[in-house]
């Protein structure tokens, strides 16, 4: 697609004006600093015109006017992108924050989501009715970008991923037409949606399955950052062979100063565990023995809670604005040489919010095949993230650092590849790396559905 370049006052918004209800958002205007502002406050983007739409006529009008004026387009749903995807320096952003609603049919176990949500919104929603879609472990995340990129969190090891439980999308393509799709319809297309990002079009509403969740048992499992090379050891043969309804992602982090955290553990660099059971209540102890068969920690705070709960636990500490650099990788089985340098990364976390993660790909995740659908790491064991994030951008440097030393220490012993939700402006070898043999794929799908890289805000399938 070939971009033009606009000074904010060339741009003649009159037809526009006059096709969107929603609110039009310029350099200068009230309010365009806030609409402008990224989730990553490390990452600075100008655009030249903000679209906050209302409905799906106001996200055809925008990008129609987009496309017809060469201007690049991001599109915005809930705004959480690490990479700081949802802006773009003076082109259009297509805002679809106002379309959030989010219907339940407890019959058929469907929820229909709109593409602005967020997964606090469905939570709350699904909530009601002793349900739950799988998502992530934050719950501002945005509904569209999580999904699109795959969906890894704390119900994947008993649902899947997101995109198992994806059951159809409404896109608006780049020529502006409204096309469902599914197993059913516009297949290829669906298939691409499912991990390929927000490459093929604009996704105003979803349909997701529904799995009775309500209250988990869950919490954080603390132990001395010393005992993290024999903690790494023991859980990952311990998850592989869990039950799919205990899941847990393994963590290096600094205990934050204060509740629920007793105040002797506060500020300690500590290694730990963050489970989610979703099976019956009455079978909690028989599986939990194992963990506390490894061992005392200094924190068990794991308890019966509402999913929301668990879902939002750590909300208030990722919080919109905050610096933040992000690296991740695939790992299959973690050799010693893996452990030892995640071990000396964990001790080393450069800010109080900085953190490493591992979570499972496992159990559902696992029994699907690798080309059922665009993410082709079925055969991964875990995702890891090295997390930079800190609110003073004088840290932004060393935030950086750490987590590209951190990856290039840890890269070597990887897979390759990495879960596109969870990587920067890498380059395309990346982008190719994370998709291996699905890439061609996914570049035939884009050839069709958006041949001229109208949506090129995104980790990028190229046309050839």
């Amino acid at each position: 697609m070939t971009t033009l370049h606009y000074s904010p006052a060339e741009l003649d918004l009159g037809p526009l004006r006059a096709s969107v209800r929603g609110e039009l958002i310029r350099p200068g205007d009230p309010g365009y600093e806030g609409a402008r502002a990224l989730f990553n406050g490390m990452i600075d983007r100008h655009p030249a015109l903000i679209v906050r739409c209302t409905d799906v006529a106001d996200v055809v009008a925008a990008l129609r006017f987009g496309v017809e004026s060469g201007l690049r387009v991001a599109v915005r749903g809930g705004g959480h992108n690490g990479g700081g995807l949802g802006g773009v320096d003076g082109g259009l952003v297509i805002d679809l924050g106002g379309m959030n609603g989010v219907r339940v049919d407890p019959g058929r176990r469907t929820v229909r989501v709109e593409g602005g949500a967020i997964w606090g919104q469905v939570d709350h929603t699904t909530h009601a009715f002793g349900l739950a879609v799988p998502s992530g472990i934050i719950s501002t995340t945005g509904v569209g970008g999580l999904t699109l990129g795959g969906g890894l969190g704390y119900l994947t090891r008993k649902y899947g991923f997101t995109i198992d439980n994806l059951l159809e999308a409404d896109v608006i393509l780049a020529d502006g037409r409204l096309v469902t799709a599914s197993e059913g319809q516009n297949s290829d297309l669906f298939w691409g949606l499912r991990g390929g990002g927000g490459n093929f079009g604009i996704v105003t509403s979803f349909l997701f399955q529904a799995h009775p969740v309500s209250t988990v048992v869950g919490g954080p499992t603390l132990w001395p950052l010393e005992q993290a090379p024999q903690v790494l050891r023991w859980y990952q043969e311990f998850i592989r062979n869990a039950p799919d309804s205990l899941n847990g992602f393994f963590a290096f982090l600094t205990v934050p100063p204060g509740p629920p955290f007793p105040a002797e553990l506060h500020l300690q660099k500590m290694c730990g565990v963050v489970w989610c059971y979703t099976g019956p209540l009455d079978q909690v102890d028989e599986v939990f023995e194992p963990i506390a068969a490894f061992g005392p920690p200094a924190l068990h705070g794991v308890q019966p809670m509402p999913f929301p709960a668990l879902q939002s636990a750590f909300d208030g500490l990722y919080t919109s604005g905050t610096q933040q650099y992000w690296r991740a990788d695939f790992f299959g089985d973690l050799d010693d040489e893996a452990i030892e340098a995640l071990c000396q990364q964990g001790q080393n976390l450069p800010t109080m919010l900085s953190t490493i993660h591992l979570y499972s790909v496992g159990g559902a995740a696992h029994r699907v095949s690798r080309d059922a659908t665009a993410w082709s790491y079925r055969d991964a064991d875990f995702a890891a993230v090295y997390y930079g994030v800190d609110p003073d951008p004088v840290n932004s440097g060393s935030i950086k650092d750490w987590a590209v030393r951190t990856w290039e220490r840890l890269h070597p012993h990887s897979l390759g590849g990495a879960y596109v939700n969870f990587m920067m402006d890498e380059g395309q070898d990346r982008v190719r790396a994370t998709y291996r043999d699905n890439y061609e794929r996914l570049a035939r799908v884009k050839a069709r559905y958006d041949p001229r890289n109208v949506f090129n805000v995104n980790q990028n399938i190229r046309v050839k």
